[in-house]
């Protein structure tokens, strides 16, 4: 009894440590954000969007497994794949296309274009081909209703981060029911996890109203939904903050970055 007993404790501490994989040391971030592999379109983006300060407010860990919601051509969802690495997985979200929409071109070798209604649930061919990118193979891209963006297999509780970058403002001229978004958000991920978003600040009093004009949207608007599907406000993140810009218009006048925030949400 007591070999089987401290067999039991032995392999319970071995399951605990294995689930609590540490932070990513800078040198670690500084090493994914320099991949000789990332593409030049992603660099660019680099300058920007701050990469490194970006997966440190993430506090992405080896093995987590992720949802990047409204991933687009999946700059942030790549960011997370290296992040966490072979043994995570990182669902990159995308919205069903308007069937009645000409589809994409298609990739070379194909002969003749899908039809509507699969073009329809066709991930952006961007987000596919890093997928097949062998160090962000762990990429999965999934195709689904904003209103119910985590997929069957991890939709009770089994996701350790959601990330939702510069594109929660879309969500309001899009028409989008955000409620039942941040509610199936918050029942898809542990206790503990976290949600980030990340947007560009609009001015106070304006909320969502701005969204389809300046594409902006005021931080405190965001803070009063998420909160209201139960989520904690956690850390706000200012490497991507700027005083200076009067928030007035899409593009700051003279020219500047825009002011944007970083907000990290935990369900309790």
């Amino acid at each position: 009894m007591k070999r089987l007993s401290l067999l039991f404790g032995t392999t319970a501490i071995g399951l605990l440590l294995a689930g609590c994989a540490t932070s990513l040391s800078p040198d670690r971030i500084a090493a994914i954000v320099a991949s000789p592999d990332r593409s030049a379109a992603d660099r660019a983006n680099d300058i920007r969007r701050k990469p490194a300060e970006m997966l440190t407010f993430f506090d992405v860990r080896p093995g987590m497994v992720a949802l990047d919601v409204s991933a687009g051509r999946g700059y942030t969802t790549e960011l997370i794949a290296r992040a966490v690495g072979p043994t995570g997985k990182v669902y990159g979200q995308t919205a069903p296309r308007d069937a009645s929409r000409a589809p994409p071109a298609q990739p070379e070798g194909v002969a003749a274009p899908m039809p509507a209604a699969t073009a329809s649930l066709a991930p952006p061919l961007a987000l596919a081909e890093r997928a097949r990118n062998r160090a962000t193979s762990n990429i999965v891209p999934v195709v689904r209703r904003f209103e119910d963006p985590v997929p069957p297999e991890v939709a009770d509780g089994a996701l350790d981060l959601v990330s939702l970058i510069f594109n929660y403002h879309d969500l309001g001229h899009l028409g989008v029911d955000r409620a039942r978004m941040n509610d199936a958000i918050f029942n898809g991920l542990k206790r503990g996890g976290s949600y980030v978003i990340a947007d560009h600040s609009g001015r106070n009093g304006t909320g969502i109203s701005e969204a389809g004009t300046l594409h902006r949207i005021e931080e405190a608007f965001v803070v009063a939904e998420v909160q209201a599907a139960g989520f904690r406000l956690a850390a706000s993140g200012n490497f991507l903050r700027n005083p200076s810009d009067p928030r007035d218009r899409n593009t700051p006048e003279p020219a500047m970055p825009k002011d944007e925030f970083v907000l990290k949400f935990v369900k309790p």
